[in-house]
């Protein structure tokens, strides 16, 4: 016997928009039971009232909270840096950080009351490395295909800075995206029937490209090997001057004799993560993530809290400042310049309790790091644990107390995920970690490059 198979009873125009209707007039009393039990609670009345006349974050903010965070500390770095900097919106806070770090040995070197290095020296360089790193990616990948997750990652961001600069950075990184993400179609195509030697003249000439643009749009910066001259006034309102190639003035970072703030060289710094969803003391690294080919590859040694920590605050008293990375978005307030996951209450607000964990947030991507900035002070309890920490800024002196913010302890267990240390600040086992193999991370993982 042939098998029987009920035809599916489709409800016709009429019979649909009247259960359409049905549906809708349920949802529409459901909703108005559930607003009628919300607002007969005179608490939600008056949340309505507040959160509905005025930012709810405004509302929402602690002010016991708010009196706690105070710009007092009982261990401060001498030399913290000035003036603040201002990376105007853009994702180059890396930059920012990086240069506000060095800038602090220099200071101290050559007597200076204020030094800005020259962040548009370094993006020049950082752009047409990373377009040069890009290229060469595409080509490695040229196999993959097009709409795969790691190709498209790539393509993404050929060369992000993380955000926007002023008009002209803008149109130099809009320029160069573009013109990349026409290269490396043209790449891709070429890799199937290209030798080795012809795809490395094609990307060449491509780079060249990328080079005329940056050269033509900020100007053509100081060869490595030209000697500048550097006229100041020091602290003290005398004349000083310095005459050094690039590479000679970049020394001074680098050589542990010539800056006494300091006995390591940049070169043996590393990073500490705190990634709850790793395994603690091993080493990780990020598939692809990078800016010069053949370069240094990005790694960091995976550490509980209390590690960074405790590296944190003896390089503070050490007076050195610290270079970390955090998701500075969350729960903070840039004009109080405040970082406390207590700063607001949206539970009060909202009767909604968010209580994802580190780990939580890291994989559902709630949260990520986003922004880097320099630590310099750190106030400790008669225990001497740590109870508040003194964050420099890159955005302006608009922000926070002149550009100064106040970051809690607690705000750093939940939101900070890296700092830069000295090999001497950490345990010989957790410097033997940078000898082994790292687990290596997509290059989509939050763990990424900052913004």
């Amino acid at each position: 016997m042939g098998s029987s198979q009920s035809t599916p009873h489709f409800p016709s125009e009429a019979e649909a928009k009247r259960i359409l209707l049905e549906k809708i007039q349920d949802l529409n009393l459901g909703v108005e039971k559930w607003e009628e039990e919300l607002l007969s609670d005179p608490k939600n009345r008056l949340a309505l009232s507040a959160l509905s006349s005025a930012d709810p974050r405004t509302v929402l903010t602690s002010r016991a909270t708010l009196n706690q965070d105070q710009q007092i500390f009982s261990v401060k770095i001498p030399f913290e840096g000035a003036p603040i900097t201002n990376q105007r919106q853009s994702g180059r806070c890396w930059l920012f950080a990086s240069t506000n770090v060095f800038r602090v040995a220099l200071m101290k070197r050559h007597n200076l009351k204020e030094f800005e290095l020259s962040q548009a020296y370094l993006f020049f360089w950082d752009k047409l490395e990373k377009s040069n790193y890009f290229l060469e990616q595409i080509l490695d990948t040229a196999g993959e295909d097009l709409d795969s997750r790691l190709v498209q990652t790539l393509l993404s961001t050929p060369v992000s800075d993380g955000g926007q600069w002023d008009m002209v950075y803008n149109l130099v990184h809009n320029i160069i995206t573009t013109k990349l993400r026409e290269d490396a179609l043209k790449l891709r195509a070429a890799a199937a029937t290209q030798s080795a030697s012809t795809l490395n003249n094609l990307k060449e000439k491509m780079v060249r490209q990328i080079h005329g643009v940056l050269t033509l749009a900020l100007g053509p910066p100081p060869a490595s090997d030209t000697t500048f001259t550097w006229q100041y006034l020091d602290k003290d309102g005398k004349a000083q001057e310095v005459k050094a190639t690039p590479i000679e003035f970049a020394k001074e970072l680098n050589t542990p004799k010539s800056i006494k703030i300091t006995n390591s060289t940049v070169h043996d710094m590393f990073s500490l993560v705190n990634d709850p969803r790793n395994e603690y003391n091993i080493l990780l690294t990020v598939n692809r993530l990078g800016n010069i080919v053949g370069g240094r590859p990005i790694t960091y040694i995976n550490v509980p809290m209390s590690t960074i920590k405790t590296a944190c605050i003896a390089m503070l008293k050490a007076g050195l400042p610290i270079f970390f990375g955090s998701d500075v978005g969350k729960y903070s307030n840039s004009q109080k310049g405040i970082m406390d996951p207590n700063l607001i209450d949206y539970e009060l607000g909202f009767n909604v309790k968010l209580g994802m964990s580190k780990a939580q947030r890291l994989m559902t991507g709630e949260s990520a790091m986003t922004h880097a900035m320099v630590l310099t002070a750190v106030h400790l309890d008669e225990q001497g644990k740590s109870v508040r920490w003194r964050v420099q800024n890159s955005w302006g002196e608009g922000a926070g107390t002149d550009g100064w913010f106040v970051m809690s302890d607690a705000w750093m267990d939940q939101f900070v995920y890296q700092a830069v240390v000295e090999p001497r600040f950490v345990s010989k086992e957790i410097r033997d970690i940078l000898k082994t193999e790292p687990k290596v991370l997509n290059l989509w993982d939050p763990m990424g490059a900052l913004a």
